[in-house]
């Protein structure tokens, strides 16, 4: 099947959006289009994102759509091996799902971070989305979760409120 991999433009915020409530099974909270454009395309973006489209006569069956997969990413930094690359979702379309696409988006991203000088390759995938966890592994990725000894924690809500009070 024909696709492209490019960077996603503020343009693509829409899709963008979409995608997201698709990938989340409807359960996106607060991510709007403009959360995106101001998150992601500003001056100082909090995200990259890149887009995988497919041409008109490949369009989704449902919607008629060409974007049918994304991958967000950022760039940050870890004291013991320096700097690495986190990628924050990675989703296609179940349509489109077995033709490459998926692995030509984390390929992107992993190509960006070596560009980058980033050492690591960092994700976290849900344990109950097994066939995400053995496409990674296929990918040569390895599940640090049980050999770090380290947990994955999250202060949000009125706990994030209350520890940055001064």
């Amino acid at each position: 099947m024909e696709y492209s991999i490019r960077a996603a433009s503020v343009e693509d915020c829409k899709d963008i959006r979409r995608l997201i409530g698709v990938s989340a099974g409807g359960r996106v909270r607060t991510w709007k289009a403009r959360n995106l454009e101001r998150d992601g395309f500003s001056e100082n973006p909090f995200f990259h994102c890149i887009i995988a489209e497919v041409p008109e006569q490949h369009k989704t069956k449902e919607g008629d759509h060409t974007k049918i997969g994304y991958a967000t990413y950022f760039y940050n930094y870890n004291t013991w091996c320096g700097r690495a690359i986190y990628m924050g979702d990675l989703y296609v379309m179940s349509e489109f799902r077995g033709k490459g696409i998926g692995r030509a988006l984390m390929s992107k991203v992993a190509q960006l971070g070596r560009a980058a000088g980033c050492r690591q390759l960092n994700f976290t995938v849900m344990d109950w989305n097994k066939s995400a966890r053995d496409f990674y592994l296929r990918q040569g990725c390895v599940d640090i979760t049980a050999n770090t000894g380290k947990h994955f924690m999250r202060c949000e809500g009125e706990a994030l409120e209350h520890l940055a009070q001064p």
